[in-house]
């Protein structure tokens, strides 16, 4: 407990936010699994000065059980903090900084992890996976899962994301899209003479919420809190002076989807609506793109994954699906069975002086000592 807690201390301490380069936390991390034995594989980001990394231990080839986390923290600007939000500070059972739930506490705990393995004589190969940019949109995990055959592909995977050490076997997809609407730009004065962007832009936010009805109706799942898939708009942009009317605005919205729910099928419909509203006026247009994805999970409660992170820990722990995305639905949908298990609330992240409790931090400590035992035994 007292090493993952000086390790938590030492992840804190860089400023991994996802705007900024995360090569110095993936250098500690590459330094402190190399003189421990790992093979290491380091991805660079294709566009910027990121990189994330691929860890084994053990028998070489596919099979064993990897522990994936990402690097990367949400911003502090604008957050009113008791103290350095970058300095691990310890306050009775609670340790506070940025990334301590989300999930630089579960970073601590694969790296105490891989301590542990490097002394054992694994008849079953640990694996573990350190990404980049995932709280800008699951980002790097995508560019990392095409090298997973340069250390063979994990029989299955534990992403440690805060669940409060409950198995979470299921999540909604999400899409990230931008509407942008062309009008005629004029003079206020004349506005009825040309097409007004934000009037386009207002209708199709009329036609979100009208499908958003429909989908209120639709397929649901009563583990979620809200059980059926949603639509929000969250930006709209336009318009440079109030007398000019505006030729162009932008709506950034989004769908989160039900793993079960094709997404297709929705933004088929969302098509449809913008070529509805673009038919009255021959200068209208409305493009929708895309700026990320990633994939919904459903893990089956019964699934060997499941069965096996239930057997790690205590026989009271719940199975959930939680209302966040992760970069779980990437793995899982590259063939790899995964679940989200790790310390800490979600409650606790993304918000001025986010803490763990530090009972958390064992109890993920006591369940990863156990898998290290299993693979050590080959019983995994």
């Amino acid at each position: 407990m007292t090493q993952t807690i000086e390790i938590l201390a030492r992840l804190v301490g860089f400023p991994s936010v996802s705007s900024t380069s995360n090569h110095d936390i993936i250098d500690y991390i590459e330094a402190f699994l190399k003189t421990r034995g790992f093979t290491l594989i380091r991805i660079a980001d294709t566009a910027q000065p990121k990189a994330g990394l691929l860890a084994h231990i053990g028998p070489p080839g596919p099979g064993g059980i990897m522990l994936s986390g990402h690097s990367d923290v949400v911003p502090t600007a604008g957050q009113s903090w008791s103290s350095d939000a970058f300095t691990l500070r310890r306050e009775s059972t609670r340790l506070y900084g940025r990334g301590t739930t989300d999930m630089k506490g579960y970073l601590a705990a694969m790296l105490n992890a891989a301590d542990l393995a490097s002394t054992r004589n694994l008849k079953q190969p640990l694996k573990l996976a350190f990404s980049w940019d995932e709280e800008v949109g699951c980002l790097g995990i995508p560019q990392m899962l095409p090298h997973m055959a340069q250390i063979g592909a994990p029989a299955m995977c534990f992403v440690g994301e805060p669940t409060g050490m409950n198995i979470a076997t299921g999540h909604k997809g999400k899409i990230a899209l931008t509407a942008t609407c062309h009008g005629t730009a004029g003079h206020s004065a004349n506005a009825p003479d040309y097409l007004n962007a934000l009037h386009l832009a207002a209708d199709f936010i009329t036609a979100l919420r009208s499908v958003q009805s429909d989908l209120a109706q639709g397929p649901s799942d009563p583990a979620y809190d809200t059980p059926y898939s949603t639509l929000h708009a969250g930006i709209l942009t336009g318009g440079t002076a109030l007398n000019i009317v505006p030729d162009r605005a932008d709506i950034t919205f989004e769908l989160r989807h039900l793993p079960a729910e094709d997404p297709a099928a929705i933004l088929a419909r969302l098509n449809s609506a913008a070529q509805t509203i673009t038919a009255q006026h021959p200068a209208a247009k409305i493009t929708i793109t895309q700026t990320s994805a990633y994939p919904g999970l459903q893990t089956a409660p019964d699934a060997p994954v499941t069965t096996c992170a239930q057997s790690l820990l205590p026989a009271n722990t719940r199975l959930t699906k939680v209302a966040y995305g992760t970069e779980a639905g990437h793995i899982s949908a590259s063939g790899i069975p995964t679940v989200v298990c790790g310390p800490g609330n979600m409650a606790q992240g993304h918000k001025a002086d986010e803490f763990i409790e530090i009972d958390q931090l064992a109890q993920c400590d006591a369940m990863l000592a156990a898998l290290i035992e299993r693979l050590a035994a080959g019983s995994v």
